[in-house]
């Protein structure tokens, strides 16, 4: 049985302001979220992690594969009038935030659809919920405020002002990110350049 409820997202409205963007409240109901938390990465740093490097399991895996599916993307791509489907694909996990988490900013140029996906079961706190923004320099300027509960989703087109973040929290905060990437050779390149200079500051820097 499919973990993913691929008939609320169909159903779902696209938003426009402050740029397009879709929440899913119900993508995974309570069984499915269970199940998947049973699952979830032992993951204990506040960062984001890769799944080639993270153990996990069949439940968690399964989720994965319904989220890189062709349906998921024929099905977004509908929403955002883009093709999907003959994308690539990155996943990230993550499941615990600090302090220096939730600047605000754009994501990377090489994606074109982000997609979120939040595990926790509850969520009371005030912090940590994701605001779209209308400007770079206000978290309070905000349109619309994402709480991450658990089973919710969110997918916003990035542009040069898909402005997000979240005020200061600590904790764990579960989350899978999605993202369909531009294949255009500045794309790509610009893609390398990020990710070399992330792996320099980290290797050669020692940064973390």
């Amino acid at each position: 049985m499919p973990l993913t409820n691929i008939n609320a997202l169909r159903a779902a409205h696209v938003e426009t302001d402050p740029y397009d963007y879709l929440v899913v409240p119900d993508f995974l109901d309570t069984v499915s979220l269970e199940q998947v938390n049973g699952d979830y990465p032992a993951i204990d740093s506040a960062a984001n992690h890769t799944l080639e490097n993270l153990t996990y399991g069949a439940t968690f895996e399964q989720l994965i594969q319904e989220l890189q599916g062709p349906e998921l993307a024929a099905v977004l791509g509908k929403h955002f009038d883009m093709d999907l489907v003959s994308l690539p694909t990155t996943v990230t996990v993550r499941k615990f935030c600090e302090r220096t988490d939730g600047n605000i900013h754009t994501d990377h140029k090489s994606k074109v659809i982000t997609v979120l996906i939040y595990f926790n079961e509850q969520w009371n706190n005030e912090a940590g919920q994701l605001r779209l923004l209308r400007s770079k320099d206000n978290i309070e300027n905000y349109a619309a405020q994402i709480t991450p509960s658990g089973g919710s989703l969110l997918a916003f087109r990035r542009t040069d002002h898909s402005w997000h973040g979240h005020t200061q929290f600590v904790g764990e905060r579960r989350m899978v990110q999605l993202n369909y990437l531009d294949q255009s050779w500045f794309a790509v390149i610009a893609q390398r350049v990020s990710r070399f200079g992330t792996h320099f500051m980290k290797n050669v820097l020692g940064m973390r």
